[in-house]
């Protein structure tokens, strides 16, 4: 069938491109050039962490034994898991520019760079890690990256102690001037995924779509029809496999129930209608949208905020009142210290959605998060403190079989997390000799 990873269903504003499957190779990654690409995200939670209930004190034994209470919705997924202790960011220090930590550590998260402190228009920060990337290896993709979050982007305003909302709510920097705004409606980044490269098409593909209650499959289904009758059984049972998670996010975005129409044939159905109302089921649908995009190979970096800096969030959902940022000004008291490890813990619970997905995609010998690496964490340590030293810092996945993961790393206090980016850059085919404050690379990782 000369079936590609570029190889696309067609129809009117419609381009859904493929898995893998058998019929496309690499089902042995013998070598490099047969081996399935590596992915990097980068998942940023703010108001920083319990920490005490996040760092591990013991070693790759005991880890299944000794779990920290935040990252037991993972425990599932330890050998797939690396902790990183020591890490720091000193551009989210105040240098003496005085309070604005959460604007700060949002910048700085992927730049390593002090963001100038204004208001204004005059916004100045550092290129991010995650554009780095882009720059260098995006033209194998279709998006060079996504930006996706749960919360909008702003381009001005005053935010933070004098630092523009472009800094709290942005951690893409495509130039040290221009931020990337992240898409934070999983049912236009859904169309934006799927879409064709013509936006008048896409436009009114959509209105049709709308007003005649379709599906986007609905579209394709003759490319979709014809596919499926000329593969194997395994890639047959791939294929309506990842049409059904097509169909299912299309489902729980237009909050329809169920389907009565076959597979493929998908005729008759709602259209996606905007940002769900329930935290949680945003929150994985965006990461849905990002296996997806990994999955289909639509581009291989990707950001997303679980909400912007200093985010005062009331988790009602968990039993909480407060506000985080508020609650994470704990002033050392045990209850509201027990509120933060239940709202971090909460996060964590939500990503492992993520780790699901990716953990159920098979690509050859292969898992989809085998071949990710997927940095979790925040900008800040302890949220009372504001300290931007030994953050909590985790890789999920196995960066290709370059990551020997399942263990706690332990780096000099102070070790520049964006020595970790340089590891990673190397990983995903884009080597840089160093990236912002970096003075070396995270060689633990591989041993």
């Amino acid at each position: 069938m000369n079936l590609t990873r570029r190889t696309l269903l067609q129809g009117i504003g419609t381009a859904i491109a493929l898995p893998w499957m058998e019929s496309m190779g690499f089902a042995s990654a013998g070598s490099a050039a047969s081996a399935p690409p590596v992915r990097a995200a980068f998942v940023y939670v703010p108001n920083g962490m319990h920490m005490s209930q996040w760092k591990p004190s013991y070693g790759k034994g005991d880890w299944k034994q000794k779990v920290p209470t935040i990252l037991t919705p993972v425990a599932d997924y330890l050998d797939q898991t690396t902790i990183i202790s020591g890490l720091s960011l000193d551009g989210a220090r105040p240098h003496g520019d005085g309070a604005g930590d959460h604007a700060r550590s949002v910048a700085s998260f992927l730049t390593g760079a002090h963001p100038k402190k204004t208001q204004g228009s005059n916004i100045r920060n550092g290129v991010s890690v995650d554009q780095v990337a882009a720059a260098r290896i995006g033209h194998l993709t279709r998006f060079p990256s996504l930006q996706l979050g749960t919360e909008s982007s702003a381009k001005a305003g005053r935010c933070d102690s004098g630092y523009s909302c472009a800094y709290t709510s942005n951690i893409s920097w495509r130039t040290p001037t221009s931020p990337l705004s992240k898409e934070m409606d999983p049912a236009a980044a859904f169309e934006r995924l799927f879409g064709s490269f013509d936006k008048l098409e896409n436009k009114a593909a959509r209105f049709r779509r709308i007003s005649r209650r379709k599906s986007i499959l609905d579209f394709v289904q003759r490319d979709a029809q014809q596919m499926h009758s000329r593969l194997s059984a395994s890639d047959r049972r791939k294929f309506d496999e990842y049409l059904y998670s097509i169909r299912d996010i299309e489902k729980r975005l237009g909050n329809v129930d169920k389907l009565d129409k076959p597979e493929i044939d998908v005729s008759d159905f709602q259209r996606p209608m905007g940002v769900p109302a329930s935290y949680s089921e945003h929150v994985m649908l965006m990461l849905d949208i990002m296996a997806l995009a990994f999955q289909t190979d639509s581009t291989r970096i990707i950001s997303f905020m679980f909400s912007n800096a200093g985010s005062n969030r009331s988790y009602r959902e968990i039993g909480l009142k407060g506000g985080h940022h508020d609650i994470s000004h704990h002033g050392n008291a045990i209850a509201k210290k027990r509120q933060i490890a239940k709202i971090n813990q909460y996060h964590m619970q939500l990503f492992s959605h993520l780790l699901d997905r990716l953990s159920s995609i098979r690509e050859g010998n292969s898992t989809l998060l085998d071949n990710c690496m997927i940095v979790y964490g925040s900008g800040i340590s302890d949220g009372d403190s504001h300290d931007h030293s030994n953050l909590p810092i985790a890789v999920f996945g196995g960066g290709g079989g370059t990551i020997d993961s399942g263990r706690h790393i332990r780096k000099r206090k102070g070790t520049p997390l964006t020595n970790l980016y340089c590891s990673m850059l190397d990983r995903v085919g884009a080597k840089v000799d160093s990236f912002s404050d970096s003075n070396g690379r995270v060689d633990e990782l591989k041993v």
